[in-house]
């Protein structure tokens, strides 16, 4: 697909279990050759959404293509051209990271030979050669996580779905999976990522989509969604801790804002529409005795956005009703 034309063009879906509607009217267009991040917090409604998209499970409501294809009426001609790397592997612990991309190939339709390349051939991109022969109950987080995208593009999708990629990674095998996910859009493939990294968003997606209690509620490119909810933000840090409280009344009054405590004792963050309001705010702090340790105005990061759309940062661990939303 031309990288002008949609890979997913999504109108109300929705779909509900018992009476808790865990997808409601969701519209989505993402742009093909990209990554679209998909960001929400507990139960929003972003594992349900791809189990859709990737015709695991059947609207309630609403309609879908996925590269050009109705979600229900060609739904076999979408499968043919998509993959899902969910949020747990996927691939036979007790086989070696050899036998389970063969064991796929062959599934698919290689021959012996051609199932045996192609294994190789992503074992040696994935920096997963060396170990090719060990059990994959031995790999390490990081490991696991390649060889699981490994045996979702054995054959390579027109659209890969992402569920959390990388959740549980320390930053190195993160940063693996990342340079993983750019070469694959680099080589035509279009990502539709969900995360809980707001740093993973601002890092990958072309545009990001912000889903709350089931519902879009906003969506643009990481600087389109930043200058959204303020033109900057100001960071305070104190040097004593039992003056934050007073800190927060001071730059709240002339700032004209609401202050956010950080979990750090010591900080504060304001959103500011108004940056000349800023040196007020700081001689207001020094008159009354208020000492800062530092301070940066500068835009918003991803984090402050999603704070203040959903009113609550994001968590670890994803659950609802369904089990995974």
């Amino acid at each position: 697909m031309e990288k002008n034309e949609l890979a997913i063009e999504a109108s109300g879906l929705v779909k509900q279990f018992g009476q808790h509607r865990a997808v409601d009217g969701v519209d989505l267009a993402v742009p093909a050759g990209t990554v679209y991040g998909f960001l929400g917090p507990n139960g929003a409604g972003k594992t349900t959404t791809i189990r859709m998209l990737a015709t695991l499970l059947k609207p309630d409501k609403g309609s879908a293509k996925i590269l050009g294809h109705d979600l229900v009426e060609d739904a076999d001609e979408v499968r043919m051209r998509v993959s899902l790397t969910g949020q747990f592997a996927s691939i036979d612990e007790d086989l070696s990271g050899m036998e389970n991309l063969i064991f796929i190939a062959r599934l698919l339709g290689f021959s012996r030979r051609a199932a045996k390349e192609r294994a190789t051939e992503l074992l040696d991109a994935f920096g997963l050669l060396d170990a090719a022969k060990r059990q994959v109950k031995k790999y390490s987080g990081g490991m696991r996580r390649r060889i699981d995208i490994a045996a979702s593009i054995v054959v390579t999708p027109d659209l890969l779905f992402l569920d959390e990629p990388t959740t549980g990674l320390d930053p190195r095998s993160r940063n693996q999976v990342w340079d993983i996910v750019r070469a694959l859009v680099s080589s035509g493939t279009t990502v539709l990522l969900t995360t809980q990294y707001l740093e993973e968003a601002d890092q990958l997606a072309d545009r990001i989509a912000v889903i709350d209690q089931g519902k879009i509620i906003a969506e643009g490119t990481s600087g389109e969604l930043k200058a959204s909810v303020g033109t900057g933000a100001l960071h305070v840090r104190l040097l004593e801790e039992d003056k934050r409280e007073k800190a927060a009344e001071i730059l709240s009054h002339h700032l004209e804002t609401t202050i956010h405590l950080e979990s750090d004792p010591l900080a504060l963050t304001a959103r500011v529409t108004k940056t000349e309001r800023v040196v007020n705010a700081l001689n207001a702090l020094s008159n009354a005795g208020i000492k800062v340790s530092d301070f940066s105005l500068g835009q918003p990061s991803l984090d402050e956005v999603f704070l203040t759309l959903t009113g609550r940062p994001t968590e670890d661990e994803e659950t609802s009703k369904e089990g995974r939303s």
